[in-house]
């Protein structure tokens, strides 16, 4: 039966803070733009200290009623959430595209995974288990029981601002915590003021979750170091994980920390791969969302007897993808978030193009929208390969052999995520495993994250796991307690 998509959100640009919509206290603003067509979408005054204090307080007194509600309630809140975002899927995939520059493929999917995650997390409050340990003592009881860490603080990026907001706030509350977000100043609205509608409206309690928009320089160190949060989740560069991590344990109040910080994810393929689906696999893993996602193919490694082969059919099909308006439904590059994120990439370029090597598909930016580019034989010490480009240009990189291949692979400091591609099931299980990454995909792309699946990096990567049993681990601490029965011989 047909229903009546909801009215749309009126969005003011207000802080979200203990249940109430009220303006921010900084003395400063921010205005929030389509990166494609520059539309100013919202002015938003900007928070204070003083509201992230607020939305502390707030987090800490509502996180009692809130682990006392007991897990039916936090399930059937979930359920709820999932409903309304089921029910809001246009109205959140249009926002992804205009405030992230998402073409309409990446959020329509971000929209679908949100979903899946809220979903699968619904269940997420009874998957809660503590044990019965054998004593050492003769008739003393000894337990282990796993209880939520309190209130959570989570910093959340602007490429995939939905769903890597909702990752660390959706299991911190299914498991009785309460947060305090910090969006990106580029997607405010995508990775923090949305959600907290879409909470609201499925019926979450006051200072459950609140969310500050604010410049990193003026509340961000103090959001990591307020004393309330014994949690801060972060997504995000490996520079600035790195102060987050830093400030979280090194101060007066240490802190537990999940870092998702960046990568430099390396797509194999072996000498006897399927080369026509390693080359679609590279094209798609590397140009979603403009090759703006950690988890991107940052660079391709080919066995020299395929090498000629994949570089062809990489450059037929990035030549054909097309380039622009991200909102139409077949646009596959559209605009990158911003100025400074374009300057990056075209130094880039030039230094490619001044470097000598090959370019098999590139062109001109129009505005913030850059056509893919390919650069063909890039030495392994090459910018292209060694750092993360986080834009539309993928490296090809020849390896002599297997050997060789992996050695390439695990170069750097970065072990996010991986793919290698062979027909040999056996030995492309061997090579995986030899991969020092958090993910390695066989025969797919690198970009992938599944709600019950472990989601996090090795080295400079970062530190936690994501999703399942693993987020139960993250988001709770465990504690023993021990009965006795009493008559103690101690020794004095």
């Amino acid at each position: 039966m047909f229903q009546t998509p909801p009215c749309p959100y009126q969005l003011t640009g207000h802080q979200y803070i203990d249940g109430a919509w009220r303006p921010g206290r900084s003395k400063r603003s921010l205005e929030d733009k389509d990166p494609f067509n520059g539309a100013q979408l919202l002015e938003i005054p900007l928070a204070s200290i003083d509201d992230v204090n607020d939305a502390y307080q707030a987090a800490d007194i509502a996180q009692h009623h809130w682990n006392k509600a007991g897990p039916a309630h936090r399930a059937a809140l979930l359920t709820k959430l999932a409903d309304v975002i089921e029910q809001r899927a246009e109205e959140i995939t249009s926002w992804l595209i205009k405030e992230s520059g998402s073409t309409r493929i990446k959020a329509s999917f971000e929209c679908h995974n949100s979903l899946k995650l809220v979903r699968e997390c619904a269940a997420m409050p009874f998957q809660v288990e503590g044990r019965i340990l054998t004593s050492h003592k003769p008739g003393e009881q000894s337990f282990v029981f796993r209880e939520p860490l309190g209130v959570i603080g989570v910093i959340s990026p602007w490429n995939f601002p939905l769903y890597l907001s909702l990752r660390s706030v959706i299991p911190a509350v299914a498991l009785g915590n309460t947060v305090v977000l910090k969006p990106a100043s580029d997607t405010p609205v995508t990775g923090g003021l949305l959600i907290a509608h879409l909470l609201e409206e499925a019926g979450f309690a006051a200072g459950v979750l609140n969310v500050v928009v604010g410049a990193g320089s003026e509340i961000g160190d103090a959001f990591v170091a307020h004393p309330v949060p014994s949690f801060i989740s972060f997504t995000g560069s490996t520079d600035v994980g790195r102060n987050v991590g830093r400030i979280a344990t090194g101060g007066e109040y240490i802190k537990r920390v999940a870092l998702e910080l960046g990568g430099n994810s390396p797509l194999v393929v072996l000498d006897d791969a399927d080369v026509e689906v390693a080359a679609h696999a590279a094209v798609v893993g590397r140009f979603l969302h403009q090759g703006q996602i950690c988890m991107s193919v940052n660079r391709a490694i080919v066995d020299k007897s395929v090498y000629a082969e994949f570089a062809n059919l990489v450059a037929e099909r990035v030549r054909a993808l097309k380039v622009g308006d991200p909102n139409l439904p077949d646009t596959v590059i559209g605009p990158v978030i911003n100025t400074a994120q374009m300057e990056g990439l075209l130094r880039k370029i030039d230094n490619a193009k001044t470097y000598g090597l090959q370019q098999l598909a590139g062109g001109e930016p129009q505005g913030l929208v850059l056509p893919p580019h390919v650069f063909a034989d890039v030495p392994a010490h090459q910018e292209l390969a060694i750092e993360e480009t986080f834009g539309p240009i993928l490296p090809i990189v020849q390896a002599d052999n297997e050997e060789h291949a992996l050695a390439l692979a695990n170069a750097g400091n970065y072990g996010l995520s991986s793919a290698v591609f062979t027909r040999n099931m056996a030995r492309g299980l061997a090579f995986a495993r030899n991969i020092v990454a958090g993910m390695t995909h066989i025969n797919d792309i690198t970009v992938d994250d599944q709600p019950n699946a472990p989601f996090g990096g090795e080295k400079n990567s970062g530190l936690g796991r994501f999703n399942g049993h693993y987020a139960v681990e993250e988001f709770t601490r465990a504690q023993w307690i021990t009965w006795q029965p009493g008559g103690h011989h101690y020794p004095f």
